[in-house]
């Protein structure tokens, strides 16, 4: 997958190409996680990856552009969407992926780092929201299949609800600090399947139409 207008270093060639990206991305997560967006350097990045200044700077020309790649390359390696077939099952699988995700030391650090960059960087911001546009992208599909089943309502606005799983997690790791456990990731979920079942997520809500309910 890729993005038109993407910045210098999002290609993914193959060979030793690869490879030197493959490095530099790591090495650019790893600082990320480590000491901030704010303490990024290219240099720095180049030296952790053992790859040449030339070919960091060249590649990826600022920070914001690695940043902006390293988010490609992390909504790429995603998991693919999980289907149980049941609305309820495949989020569930989806709020334990990015449970996970979020737990782990070093990608939580990671999107903490991103997500305060893209407050006050506006390309950083650009990049966090590509990627979350590819992930829910990948799930939504599942919602679509629910309504198909019955399960939700004709009109549920199937990325809506996908954004609804996964903003409790968000909101628990930037502001609470709480654990971030198996329980929370269903408890997500759990929630975002009532509020789709009670018409929450209908596209016509605010214009009072009035959507049938969910077929039993």
């Amino acid at each position: 997958m890729s993005f038109e207008g993407a910045d210098p270093g999002t290609v993914r060639p193959g060979g030793r190409t690869a490879r030197v990206r493959a490095s530099v991305l790591q090495a650019a997560g790893d600082a990320l996680a480590e000491q901030g967006f704010a303490h990024l350097d290219l240099a720095d990045i180049a030296r952790r990856a053992e790859v040449g200044k030339t070919t960091v700077y060249r590649r990826w020309g600022t920070v914001t552009g690695l940043v902006a790649d390293v988010l490609l390359d992390m909504a790429e390696q995603s998991l693919p969407r999980t289907e149980t077939g049941s609305l309820l099952g495949d989020l569930k699988a989806n709020a334990r992926l990015v449970q996970r995700t979020l737990a782990d030391q070093r990608q939580g650090a990671l999107f903490k780092a991103v997500i305060a960059a893209a407050t006050c960087e506006a390309k950083t911001a650009e990049a966090l929201h590509r990627f979350y546009d590819i992930r829910v992208k990948e799930w939504a599909p599942c919602v679509q299949q629910a309504i198909d089943r019955g399960e939700v309502p004709e009109g549920t606005d199937v990325h809506e609800v996908i954004r609804a799983v996964s903003a409790p997690l968000y909101y628990r790791l930037l502001t609470t600090g709480d654990h971030l456990d198996e329980a929370a990731a269903d408890q997500a979920a759990e929630a975002a399947v009532a509020a789709a079942r009670a018409g929450a997520y209908l596209r016509d809500r605010q214009g009072g139409s009035g959507a049938s309910p969910a077929r039993r």
